[in-house]
């Protein structure tokens, strides 16, 4: 996490978002344990910093959809979802503070 704390420092994080791994019927997943474990160990190591949980239902769905509409090629899809979900969880969280203001 020392890597981590270098990047806080020279992009002026304040907010760590996290997506939460919720089954499509409101139930935990087996890695929403994992993910409460992370947070914990980033909450001791940056007790500051504001941590943000995103739902994070539906973003790979949003993810494959957007790949196929771009022409991504298939062998290339499994390599960038995970970073185009992020997108949409990072998304999620900056409209949640549009529209809080």
């Amino acid at each position: 996490m020392k890597r981590l704390a270098e990047l806080t420092k020279e992009y002026e994080i304040d907010t760590f978002v996290i997506g939460m791994p919720i089954n499509m019927n409101g139930t935990k997943t087996e890695r929403v344990e994992v993910t409460k474990k992370f947070i914990h160990k980033l909450h001791c190591q940056f007790p500051k910093m504001k941590i943000e949980e995103i739902d994070e239902r539906l973003t790979t769905v949003a993810a494959h959809k957007t790949m196929n509409l771009l022409g991504v090629n298939p062998q290339k899809k499994k390599g960038i979802v995970d970073t185009i979900s992020a997108v949409y969880i990072l998304e999620t969280y900056m409209n949640k503070i549009k529209n809080s203001i």
